[in-house]
């Protein structure tokens, strides 16, 4: 199946990728979806507590 979706890679040292293996296989998750699930559980968090976060926002906006 097509997915519109970005691709970008991260630099992560063993200990920390082996730890988010862990973490993913505990959920029943490919560690991709992990990583997915965690960093839009924290967006919606921030966005709960600090509002809408919009694609061109600075530093000097904050």
């Amino acid at each position: 199946m097509a997915s519109n979706k970005r691709v970008f890679t991260l630099r992560l040292s063993d200990e920390v990728f082996d730890k988010i293996g862990a973490l993913a296989t505990k959920q029943h998750r490919s560690m991709t979806n992990y990583i997915e699930f965690v960093l839009l559980k924290h967006l919606e968090e921030v966005e709960k507590a600090e509002g809408a976060i919009t694609a061109n926002q600075t530093k000097s906006d904050e």
